[in-house]
C-alpha cells in the first residue's frame, strides 16, 4: 500500500460510520431492539455496494441460522435491492 493509500485507510479506520453503514444499523436496531451487539461494515471500499453485518440478538433464540438470516434479509430488503452483496453473521447472546 502506498503512502496515500495508507493515509486513506487510516482515516477510514478512525472515522465514524459511512452513511450506508449508519442507515443499515438504524434499520437493524429498529427491527431487532433486543440486539446486544450490532456491527455493520462497508466491505466494498466505501462505495456502498457490499456490506457485512454481525448481529447478536435474543430475537434469534430457537431459530435456525437460515431463519435468522431470513429475518435480517427481510429487514433490509429495500437496502439489499441496491447492493451487490451482503454477508450476514447472526448469533444469540450467551448468558
Amino acid at each position: 500500500m502506498n503512502q496515500g493509500g495508507l493515509a486513506l485507510h487510516i482515516r477510514r479506520c478512525l472515522s465514524s460510520q459511512t452513511d450506508g453503514e449508519g442507515r443499515i444499523a438504524r434499520i437493524l436496531k429498529e427491527k431487532f431492539p433486543l440486539a446486544s451487539s450490532l456491527k455493520v461494515v462497508d466491505i466494498s471500499g466505501g462505495c456502498g455496494a457490499m456490506y457485512e453485518v454481525h448481529i447478536e440478538s435474543n430475537e434469534f433464540k430457537g431459530k435456525r441460522i437460515i431463519q435468522q438470516h431470513q429475518l435480517v434479509n427481510q429487514a433490509l430488503k429495500d437496502e439489499i435491492a441496491g447492493m451487490h452483496g451482503l454477508r450476514i453473521f447472526t448469533d444469540v447472546p450467551q448468558p
